[in-house]
């Protein structure tokens, strides 16, 4: 049976002008190199700036300026309540109630803060599970967590490795090896996509095998949240957080958020490390002793809303929502099979796609394993106009956002590739 892609740049245009989102990659700026837009295939590190961001950030500075401290109950968007104006489109990103998403922080604290409150190891039940070569940072805060309740990391921590092999985990080995931990499990913390090889886990599954044996299931979306629906109520995962500067395109240092299944709102059983913006709102202004927690996942933010690191976050959400999350997946799909298809097409360089072929089991990225030449090859791309990123050993990260990226830069890609390596 013949593929139906073509290597052609014709091909490539035409599914970009029959593309319903292609409008949208004029709400972004790209980059330049020798006076063309680049090949910006890094969105899974820090995606493009929107153009309502100048102006959304001009409005905040403005009420600051003009009316100062009046800004946090007055002006076009009062700050007393920034937060709030980021769950409509987060709560439908993630498939979740508004009441169990909220935002601050970055992603790191919100896993830290949420751990803590969710991990209650006991002498039987204290071990964690994480796959094997999760992001570094996961990996240091659930060391330092268990260091914290005066546990042994290489007793209390489980790591999941692939298969003698393979680069890949299966479902049936996470929720096995969920089954065999069995009541010594206290806690799962998985990242949802493997930041190195693109891996797109199963998390209903996980879940619900981690709850067959009553155990809390945490994961980390920061490769997620914007790159793939989620249904994390209906799923039932106990918490989840997520940067906004990947696929959220909030730029550098914005802030993160997270969810809380509505089972645990109103459980005073769970403690949090309480701030007064946590607090309920009827009362955070007596100023008196005793947290009087909010209903809803806004519960756990601690302090006030960081305004201007949410502004461009409000704004790009904006933009995300018109374009809608199932649309942008369908597009996801259709880039990442095209682009396996003419990455198949060279001869010329000696590599191996790494992320599962199934569109199913991985998001945007695609990991080329290099086996040698990996860090050469990417210096290389970077002189031709093509951002990506390279990740210790041997991978090149490959990740065209479908909200700004299209079917053209996908054969600009393989072309350069073909002719210059």
């Amino acid at each position: 049976m013949q593929h139906p892609f073509q290597a052609t740049l014709a091909y490539a245009t035409e599914l970009d002008q029959k593309d319903t989102l292609n409008k949208f990659r004029n709400e972004f700026h790209f980059p330049q190199h020798q006076g063309k837009e680049v090949i910006y295939f890094c969105g899974n590190s820090l995606g493009l700036q929107p153009k309502n961001v100048a102006k959304a950030f001009e409005t905040e500075l403005n009420t600051w300026k003009e009316i100062a401290v009046g800004g946090y109950f007055n002006g076009p968007n009062p700050w007393l309540y920034f937060q709030e104006y980021l769950k409509p489109a987060l709560s439908r990103l993630v498939g979740a109630k508004e009441k169990e998403v909220s935002a601050m922080n970055a992603l790191t604290v919100n896993l830290h803060l949420l751990m803590l409150s969710f991990y209650k190891p006991t002498a039987n039940r204290f071990k964690i599970i994480m796959e094997a070569g999760a992001f570094p940072s996961d990996q240091y805060a659930v060391e330092t967590l268990v260091r914290h309740f005066g546990l042994n990391p290489d007793e209390a921590i489980i790591e999941i490795h692939p298969l003698d092999g393979a680069k890949t985990l299966t479902t049936q080995q996470i929720t096995d090896t969920i089954k065999a931990t069995g009541n010594e499990l206290a806690m799962v913390l998985f990242g949802g996509i493997n930041y190195y090889t693109g891996q797109f886990f199963d998390i209903a599954s996980i879940t619900k095998a981690t709850h067959d044996v009553g155990a809390i299931a945490g994961f980390d979306l920061a490769h997620v949240t914007g790159n793939i629906p989620l249904e994390l109520h209906d799923w039932n995962v106990d918490f989840a957080a997520w940067c906004s500067y990947k696929y959220l395109n909030a730029g550098p240092g914005a802030t993160g958020g997270y969810f809380i299944h509505e089972t645990h709102l109103d459980n005073p059983s769970i403690n949090r490390l309480a701030g007064w913006w946590g607090n309920d709102e009827s009362s955070r202004f007596k100023m008196e002793k005793g947290f009087i927690p909010k209903k809803d996942a806004s519960s756990w933010n601690i302090s006030t809303a960081q305004v201007f690191n949410m502004t461009a976050l409000k704004a790009s959400l904006e933009v995300i929502d018109k374009a809608g999350i199932k649309a942008l997946r369908e597009k996801s799909i259709a880039l990442t099979n095209y682009l396996a298809f003419l990455l198949q097409q060279l001869s010329n360089i000696n590599f191996e796609i790494i992320t599962p072929s199934e569109p199913a089991q991985r998001g945007a990225q695609l990991s080329l394993y290099f086996k040698e030449r990996g860090k050469e090859i990417h210096a290389k791309m970077i002189e031709s106009g093509i951002i990506v990123d390279y990740r210790e050993p041997g991978v090149i990260r490959v990740a065209p956002a479908p909200l700004y990226c299209g079917f053209a830069d996908v054969y600009r890609f393989y072309e350069i590739l073909k002719s210059n390596f």
